[in-house]
């Protein structure tokens, strides 16, 4: 196996930034090449995330994936298996504030069609993006009356996911409005 990656993307302007660590598209989305002998060819669109590094190496080495790792193998992907179920949600949050890069503390979900994302310490605002529609995330929606269902529905899987990945800062309806 051959994986080429990184920990993040990176900003080359956008957005005013030269950095990473925000959860806009830029540095939210990481670059990932991997090469498994007899796997499958082009590309995989799931939703995978850097916490699956760990269980895929595992997997292929014949090595047992501890019960406690975040992350999910990726080796039926690579091997272009049916997966009856994977991932439709990715999860976010940067808490390293104040330091050197001046990010505020921010958490947030990512499906295919949203951004929903909650700067929270010295600053309490929400942002809501249609990666769709927008993908360069310039466009909060948050707050508007259309999206309120949305907004409803990412809060919950927002919920599910801090649970899901055991993070002591989490969101609170009718705390973090």
């Amino acid at each position: 196996m051959i994986v080429y990656t990184s920990d993040q993307g990176f900003y080359m302007g956008e957005h005013g930034w030269f950095d990473k660590r925000f959860m806009y598209e830029e540095s939210f989305r990481t670059p990932l090449l991997i090469y498994l002998p007899g796997g499958k060819r082009g590309n995989v669109t799931e939703m995978v995330q850097n916490i699956d590094y760990a269980p895929t190496m595992l997997e292929w080495a014949g090595v047992n994936v501890p019960a406690d790792l975040q992350g999910i193998s990726l080796l039926p992907l690579l091997k272009g298996e049916k997966t009856l179920q994977w991932r439709h949600s990715l999860y976010y949050h940067y808490y390293e504030y104040p330091d050197g890069h001046v990010v505020n503390k921010h958490y947030g979900v990512r499906t295919e069609k949203y951004a929903l994302v909650y700067f929270y310490g010295d600053v309490n605002a929400w942002e809501l993006y249609d990666i769709e529609k927008a993908p360069m995330n310039m466009h909060n929606l948050y707050g508007l009356p259309e999206y309120e269902t949305v907004v409803k529905e990412l809060k919950t899987e927002l919920q599910r996911l801090q649970i899901r990945y055991n993070d002591p800062i989490r969101f609170e309806e009718g705390v973090s409005q």
